[in-house]
């Protein structure tokens, strides 16, 4: 099998930023799935996931020999450690078309950042992350991507015996805001420096030419925080372990592990089992992404002044701006859910008006928003609710009086308001069919066809409805997702 043509610009770091790590090889794995459309894309040949984890394989020993996985620290619900890709390693670097991704295997073993780890993951897991990550792509959330999913032929003791895989993902970068922490607090202010002009010279370049690289730096980082965020809300997603070390400074989705798309509407909603405090509930979600950044300022307090004091008065300045520029990309993120293109006053009150009447009568989040633009069927219409139907009535005179017609806000919602979301009842059906593929292989043609319907979010069919239909509320609530370790 052919070698890519990779490149390793994150080993100009200091080689305290990374330690070199080599995938286990197995003697049968099996390809479970593959991303066939964008293997083709960026010219991975297919079967190359399987090839990276099997000792009879004739991808060169060169493929492998500068593969590293990555140092970093971070605040995990909000207690600070020292951590690190502790199962997972990136092969290389990928071009395609200027732009620069890291690819990366996850589960392939223990690095030195193990912290006594067997550093596999569970199919389970690992289908999960294809899954969903596929499924926010389609939703045109920046996201890691999934290029495939290989069984290890190993099974492994979590809380039962599961059997091991091997994902593969790509994504712009995996610098995160616990790399900073990283750098600020185990290694040296010069380090420091290295990784922020790193990351300046890949994410951002353009704040070479500010006059404060470390604060124009953050201020980058942070819009494109708080937009993805508001995508998140948009479509309902809880992320469920939003801690600093999975805040990827480009701005894109990743670690998909106790993740979960809200059904019936509330804004504490919390699927993770481990989330016990709420502290990653849906609405907290705009608050933890400010703290976050705050502990990334904190790191580059360094670089953004010498005296110390004076650091803290422009850092406390740049944190002080963070609320309200989150406030401005959240509410017209919201706006455009009811086809208004600028929030103001009016489409603020509408959208906390109707938010309130879908906690009331525990309507569903996708259902409600899309019933706006579509005839849904009555088994699944939140809007035969009298009070709903008021509120429609205002809306559509209030719209109407600003110049908003409903050509113009049809157009609008259609690029905001998901049709389908990966139901959540649905994942765990496909997920626990996934060690019958071998015997059944309509099982698999099920969990493709999931990954079809979700590709393309925003067409409504009547065909639909199986996949637009939420749990029931039992269901709902019953719901738990795990951290996939």
């Amino acid at each position: 099998m052919s070698m890519l043509n990779l490149e390793y610009t994150y080993l100009n770091l200091p080689a305290s930023f990374y330690s070199y790590t080599k995938p286990l090889r197995f003697q049968s794995p099996q390809l479970l799935i593959e991303n066939e459309a964008l293997l083709a894309n960026l010219n991975i040949p297919q079967a190359y996931l399987n090839a990276l984890i099997s000792v009879d394989t004739d991808v060169k020993s060169v493929e492998l020999s500068r593969a590293f996985s990555q140092a970093y620290a971070g605040h995990q619900f909000g207690h600070f450690t020292m951590l690190g890709d502790g199962r997972a390693l990136v092969i290389g670097e990928i071009i395609k078309d200027t732009e620069r991704y890291d690819l990366q295997l996850k589960g392939s073993g223990p690095s030195a950042y193990a912290r006594r780890g067997d550093g596999k993951a569970t199919a389970k897991a690992m289908l999960r992350e294809y899954l969903i990550s596929e499924a926010m792509h389609g939703l045109k959330i920046p996201t890691s991507r999934s290029i495939g999913v290989v069984a290890t032929g190993e099974t492994m003791m979590r809380e039962r015996q599961e059997p091991a895989a091997v994902l593969g993902r790509i994504m712009k970068s995996h610098l995160r805001v616990g790399t900073f922490e990283y750098a600020r607090y185990f290694l040296t202010t010069k380090d420091l420096e290295a990784l922020l002009h790193y990351a300046v010279d890949r994410l951002y370049p353009r704040c070479r030419a500010a006059e404060n690289m470390a604060i124009e730096f953050i201020v980058s980082v942070a819009t494109n925080q708080f937009k993805l965020i508001a995508e998140w809300m948009r479509v309902g997603f809880i992320h469920g372990v939003m801690n600093t070390d999975n805040t990827a400074l480009s701005g894109e989705t990743f670690d998909y592990g106790p993740c979960a798309f809200m059904n019936q509407y509330h804004p504490k909603t919390v699927f993770s089992s481990i989330d016990t405090q709420g502290r990653y509930a849906f609405e907290q979600q705009g608050n933890i992404i400010q703290w976050n950044l705050v502990r990334l300022t904190e790191a580059l307090l360094p670089l953004i002044e010498p005296d110390e004091s004076r650091a803290i008065a422009r850092a406390k300045t740049l944190i002080q701006s963070f609320d309200q520029e989150w406030a401005e990309i959240y509410n017209l993120s919201m706006a455009k859910k009811i086809g208004f293109n600028v929030a103001d006053s009016t489409s603020k009150l509408l959208i906390a008006e109707l938010l309130a009447l879908m906690q009331l009568h525990e309507v569903d989040y996708t259902n409600t928003f899309a019933g706006l633009s579509h005839a849904l069927p009555d088994s699944i219409n939140p809007w035969n609710i009298p009070a709903l139907r008021t509120w429609r009535k205002s809306w559509n005179e209030t719209a109407e009086a600003q110049g908003y017609t409903m050509e113009n806000r049809l157009q609008c919602m259609a690029a905001v308001n998901p049709v389908v979301i990966p139901r959540n009842h649905i994942v765990e059906s496909l997920l626990s069919e996934t060690g019958q593929w071998e015997a059944n292989p309509e099982k698999k043609q099920r969990f493709q066809e999931a990954l079809n319907i979700w590709s393309k979010p925003y067409f409504f069919d009547s065909n639909l409805i199986f996949w637009m239909t939420p749990p029931t509320q039992e269901d709902n609530i019953g719901h738990q997702t795990l951290c996939g370790t």
